[in-house]
């Protein structure tokens, strides 16, 4: 069975692609993105199979 890491990260509206970027660079896939604890944040929950 597949095993599964899994982190959350705040983004940044003005550089919200570049932060996806480096993470799928790094194996992660977006599962979802939700509001932050302010208007002009958001945060995405990301996972990648686990070595």
């Amino acid at each position: 069975m597949q095993k599964w890491e899994y982190a959350t990260v705040p983004l940044l509206v003005h550089a919200t692609k570049q932060i996806l970027d480096n993470w799928g660079e790094d194996g992660w896939e977006l599962v979802a993105v939700v509001p932050g604890p302010s208007p002009d944040q958001l945060v995405a929950y990301l996972k990648r199979p686990k070595a």
